[in-house]
């Protein structure tokens, strides 16, 4: 039996299971709810991303504090576009991990499930079944067992070649921790990535598994390191995934694939002390030709382009000087030499640096600067009048007649300024942070 206090378990109707997976989920049951919308069935259709609550405990009692939770971001995966499951009154769903170790466990109580005599026939939707299918985890059914699984908590370390360990403040205490490499060689490793991954399908949009068998795999582990007397806690906090493509003739390009930091531990500069050490790692690798980044979400962008402008401000070709100039070579083989950034991102971080070091109170140099970005926003445009051209030159009078028109200039400039506005707003984003760690 398990020891320690904790709450009893038992509501009005409770479902205690696991968390396992073979196979991809099905949305035939999501095809079925959409034919209640509107009826007296409403009522048991509720929001996932409202029900599902997530929770990382270390001790029983913290399975039953409400303070450590937090809610899923993305339930599509498991339950469709609609995001919404059927069949029940007042449901609620726990996911419960182990802080260090990830073991996991699934909890669910309701008031009320639909009888089939309501609906001709169809059930309410089997949630465990659906999340099983979809995750390739087996955990404990046993409550009891789990919570005797929490006293192994304090012996585990992390796992992999410890890179670097930090500091800092929050809410006037100071945390820390490490950041850690590892791949599918590193001992007991593969074991703990499948009990990761379970997470980026709940916190990273249309995320997907890796084949962890591929030695090309490189991960980045962040723990928090908490000291509880003599013992030493290891919470799980985020990871990352980076892939070594290879470069013709003789260099590799580590492509970042999946970063996630988990709700509890965001908006505290974890996500840029993660990735600064990620391509500090890449940067010392000769071998490395650049860093590239798989379909980027915003927040990422934000974190890469702060990281990226911080460290190429020190350098002597993205000087103010130098930057009035303009975009050049120079800078960007500088910045790839330095710090592998590619062609591309080198650009964006001299726009950004650029409007750092503008006056936009001089009419003159303010009108400089947006005319170099819109000009380099309209080239796909020109690009496209180009084609279009030496298509016409081909095409006889009928086929002219069908072909489309193209975007008149007005309208065309109508969204430039439209695109750069924008753009400025996301840059200055990224300078106010600049300034803050002044």
């Amino acid at each position: 039996m398990a020891t320690g206090n904790y709450p009893p378990v038992v509501l009005e109707k409770t479902v205690w299971c696991s968390v396992l997976s073979d196979f991809p989920y099905c949305i035939k049951m999501a095809v079925s709810k959409r034919k209640f919308a509107g009826d007296h069935l409403d009522q048991y259709v509720c929001n996932a991303n409202e029900v599902i609550n997530f929770k990382f405990v270390t001790t029983a009692e913290d399975i039953a504090d409400e303070t450590k939770g937090f809610k899923a971001e993305y339930t599509h995966q498991f339950f469709g576009d609609s995001e919404n499951i059927f069949g029940y009154v007042g449901l609620k769903i726990n996911m419960i991990y182990s802080a260090c170790r990830l073991s996991t466990f699934f909890t669910m109580t309701y008031r009320e499930k639909v009888k089939p005599s309501k609906t001709g026939g169809i059930e309410a939707d089997d949630v465990y079944k659906i999340i099983c299918d979809k995750q390739e985890l087996e955990p404990s059914r046993d409550l009891d067992a789990f919570i005797d699984s929490l006293n192994e908590e304090l012996t585990f370390e992390p796992l992999g070649e410890l890179l670097n360990t930090f500091s800092i403040k929050n809410d006037g205490r100071e945390e820390t921790y490490g950041i850690y490499r590892a791949d599918n060689s590193t001992p007991g490793f593969i074991e703990y990535h499948e009990k990761m991954q379970t997470l980026i399908l709940w916190f990273i949009d249309a995320a997907s598994y890796i084949d962890e068998t591929d030695e090309r795999w490189d991960y980045f582990i962040l723990h928090q390191h908490i000291k509880n007397g003599s013992s030493d806690y290891y919470p799980f906090v985020g990871y990352a995934t980076v892939y070594r493509y290879y470069a013709y003739p003789l260099k590799i390009r580590p492509r970042i694939s999946q970063m996630l930091v988990l709700p509890p531990y965001q908006k505290s500069g974890l996500g840029s002390k993660l990735l600064e050490n990620i391509f500090d790692w890449y940067i010392k690798n000769p071998e490395v030709l650049d860093i590239t980044v798989e379909d980027p979400s915003d927040e990422f962008i934000r974190i890469r382009d702060f990281i990226d402008c911080k460290r190429c401000e020190l350098l002597p070709t993205y000087s103010k000087e130098y930057l009035q100039k303009g975009f050049n070579s120079d800078m960007a083989e500088e910045a790839k030499d330095k710090f592998k950034i590619n062609k591309k991102q080198a650009r964006r971080v001299y726009e950004i640096l650029r409007l750092k070091n503008t006056n936009l109170n001089d009419k003159e140099e303010y009108r400089a600067y947006r005319l170099d970005v819109k000009n380099r926003l309209n080239i796909p445009f020109q690009r496209e009048q180009l084609d279009l051209e030496k298509l016409q030159k081909n095409l006889t009078h009928d086929e002219l007649k069908a072909a489309a028109n193209p975007i008149p200039r007005e309208q065309r400039m109508e969204q430039l300024d439209h695109m750069y506005v924008e753009l400025e707003e996301k840059y200055k984003h990224i300078i106010e942070r600049l300034l803050e760690q002044k």
